[in-house]
Parts: C-alpha cells; sequence; structure tokens
C-alpha cells in the first residue's frame, strides 16, 4: 500500500467547498470520482483544509492509499485526464511515508483575501477578488492587522456553529500590501477557525470606513464577542495560498 501526496490548485468558485457532501458538487466528490476512474478503487482522500464554498487554493495538499502502481510523475495528467473538472490541477505527486496525514501534519498555512479597490469591477476577477470601490487605507489597515499576531481566543472571528475544542489560535503573520488595483490581506498561522479569515477582512474594511480604529482590535480580541467585529466577507477573494510540512522546503 502507497501513500501518495498530492499538490493542487483550484479555482473554488463553482465548488460547494472542498469536503464532499450529498447533493453538492465539492473539489473532494469530484476527486473521487476521478480516482474511482481511473483506478477502480474507492479512495480515502485526506484533504489539508476545509475550505469554504466559493472558496479557492492557489496551493493545497491531499493524501490518499492506494495500491495503484501508476508511477508519481505520471499519476497528476493521469487523474485529470479522468475527466476531472477543468477548475482542478494536480501540480505534482510524491510517496508519502505510511502515517503521513496531509490534515493533521501541517504545522501552518497561510491564507490571502484578494480585495479589487476599483470603481468598476472587471470581468476577469468576477468571483476571483471582492470588489470594494471606497478608499483603503493601507497604512490603517496593516497598523489593525498587527494585532491579529500572537496567541490569542478568537472567539470574536469565528462564525456561529464551529465545533472545536478550543478557539485558541497563533498567527505568525499579517499584513496587508498593493498592488495596483488590488489590495491583498496576507495571514499565516498554525490553524483558522470557521470564517476567521473573511471575518478579519471584514473587519480590515470596517478600519477603513472608519467604523472601527486600528486601536480597537486587541479590545474586540479580548472581548470574545462576535458582534464587536466586522463583517463577514463574501469568499470570492479567499484563497488558501500556502501549506507548511515540518522538514521539507515547504515549511518555510
Amino acid at each position: 500500500m502507497r501513500n501518495l501526496l498530492f499538490k493542487a490548485s483550484f479555482e473554488g468558485s463553482s465548488f460547494h467547498g472542498w469536503q464532499q457532501q450529498e447533493n453538492a458538487v465539492t473539489v473532494q466528490g469530484e476527486l473521487k470520482k476521478a480516482w474511482q476512474r481511473l483506478t477502480g478503487e474507492e479512495p480515502n482522500i485526506i484533504g489539508c483544509s476545509r475550505t469554504d464554498a466559493g472558496v479557492h487554493a492557489n496551493e493545497y495538499f491531499f493524501n490518499v492509499k492506494t495500491e495503484s502502481r501508476i508511477p508519481c510523475e505520471c499519476f497528476p495528467v493521469a487523474l485529470m485526464s479522468a475527466k476531472l473538472p477543468g477548475e482542478i490541477a494536480l501540480l505534482s505527486c510524491a510517496e508519502a511515508s505510511a502515517d503521513f496525514n496531509a490534515r493533521f501534519d501541517s504545522v501552518k498555512k497561510e491564507y490571502v483575501y484578494v480585495f479589487e479597490n476599483t470603481a468598476v469591477p472587471s470581468p476577469f476577477n468576477y468571483k476571483r477578488a471582492y470588489n470594494y470601490k471606497y478608499p483603503m487605507d493601507i497604512e490603517k489597515m496593516n497598523e489593525a492587522a498587527a494585532h491579529f499576531v500572537g496567541e490569542h481566543d478568537f472567539s470574536a472571528f469565528c462564525a456561529s456553529g464551529a465545533q472545536v475544542k478550543t478557539k485558541t489560535r497563533t498567527i505568525y503573520a499579517a499584513s496587508v500590501e498593493r498592488d495596483g488595483d488590488k489590495v491583498i490581506f496576507r495571514v499565516c498561522g498554525n490553524g483558522f477557525l470557521y470564517n476567521m479569515v473573511r471575518i478579519m477582512a471584514g473587519t480590515l474594511l470596517h478600519v477603513c470606513c472608519g467604523k472601527i480604529n486600528p486601536q480597537d482590535i486587541p479590545s474586540i480580541i479580548e472581548s470574545k464577542d462576535r458582534a464587536r467585529a466586522g463583517v463577514t466577507a463574501p469568499p470570492d477573494g479567499l484563497y488558501l495560498n500556502k501549506v507548511y510540512f515540518p522538514g521539507d522546503a515547504n515549511e518555510g
């Protein structure tokens, strides 16, 4: 039995998230169907993260245990050719240890949230960035984002319905930069709560329009009160950008 680690990328606007669901098109579900067509196996595909509906991934990892002898260098193309939707790309495949688990062995993840800061949205950014036509103060947004860094109870930045033992997470870096008409919020941490990055992004929007001051962020975190943070930004602009595992070049 081989344990294979795949690196993937997907445009998520046509999927109801990563995790397989009945009566919904998901990334995991489409991968399972393609795997069955290619190998005849019923796979257990373990993803590194549960992305929500409409969320994208520049970099995503999953592992699968298989009896197939298809060489690693051939597997991505073979699987994509097994009627895998064009919105999903498989970038690489490698042998992993028998006990490797893409979900539990990742040590940190980086997300980016992309705002399109223009009066008229580009059709080429449709469902791939959130259009915000008002001025965006990058300096104030960075001042606010810096307060996310550290180990905190992020209850104020978690949507209801999250079933987790603790809402304490460590954020290693959080920053905002402008790239032409795009404003990019980048955040890296050891884990993220349900809608956490989208609520952070919405909170930064409230900083832009003066509803929240950058200096308010610590007290919002301390309050653990979801009502005090900003809106939940739409999924369109959210990307899982990097995934880090211990002991390899991707740990960074």
